[in-house]
């Protein structure tokens, strides 16, 4: 099983195909792990609406998925100061181990702004970037709320020494601001990083986010119909087009 040990975490991940390297962040708020781009975070039976970057881009791009710490088969410390800061290290960490300096991201769900949290703190590592149902706020604070709450019912079974306190201030580091929670708006509106935007259309994923991404971005394309399985294939197709299109060369 292939594991990234850091000082205070084990990253799980894999690596698919050949190529210019393609790191994701997979679906899933908190519990963010490889197995939700093949199945639905909600029903493992169902297929997800979305594609499964590690099968349908592995043909063009060394694909690396991973379990975010504390989800899948990925372990870590939580502090009282920990946040989306503490995850682009982790991925920062993991793209080191495998040799990579530089690399496109893609990402669904909360994979969104641990992808644009990424072209904060690394814009000459990061090529491009593929936001897929980004989460944001938007009328929907208590979904958050609940997150961290569930968070904090898996994590204290697994350490009841680990405070209330420790895990609801981590959880206000992620989930207290606005817009996507990871940057601010002013980050966007400067970002340079090129960036592919499939809009979300629910309560986690407001439509009204993505809208605003659009509006900011300077250098961002837009895809409207993008979930399977009428669209599954065209984006497919574009994500890969996308990608291949700033590729260094």
């Amino acid at each position: 099983m292939p594991t990234l040990k850091l000082p205070d975490a084990e990253i799980y991940y894999e690596v698919h195909g050949s190529g210019f390297p393609l790191l994701l962040f997979a679906p899933g708020g908190l519990r963010s792990q490889l197995a939700y781009w093949r199945a639905s975070p909600a029903d493992s039976n169902a297929p997800a609406p979305w594609m499964n970057p590690m099968a349908d881009l592995s043909d063009r791009f060394t694909v690396v998925g991973m379990d975010q710490r504390n989800a899948g088969q990925s372990r870590g410390a939580v502090a009282a100061d920990h946040g989306w800061h503490t995850y682009g290290a982790d991925h920062l960490a993991l793209m080191d181990h495998l040799g990579y300096r530089q690399f496109h991201v893609m990402g669904g769900c909360i994979g969104g702004s641990f992808c644009l949290k990424l072209c904060a703190m690394a814009p000459d590592r990061v090529a491009a970037a593929v936001l897929q149902n980004p989460i944001g706020l938007h009328e929907n604070r208590a979904t958050w709320a609940a997150a961290v709450d569930g968070f904090s019912k898996t994590m204290r079974e697994r350490d009841p020494t680990l405070g209330e306190d420790v895990i609801q201030s981590f959880g206000r580091n992620m989930f207290g601001g606005d817009f996507v929670f990871s940057v601010s708006r002013d980050f966007v509106r400067g970002c340079r990083t090129p960036l592919y935007l499939q809009p979300g259309t629910d309560t986690p994923h407001p439509a009204e986010t993505s809208a605003e991404i659009a509006r900011l971005a300077p250098d961002l394309e837009v895809q409207q119909d993008w979930r399977g399985p009428t669209h599954l294939a065209e984006s497919i197709r574009r994500v890969r087009d996308f990608l291949t299109r700033h590729t260094p060369t």
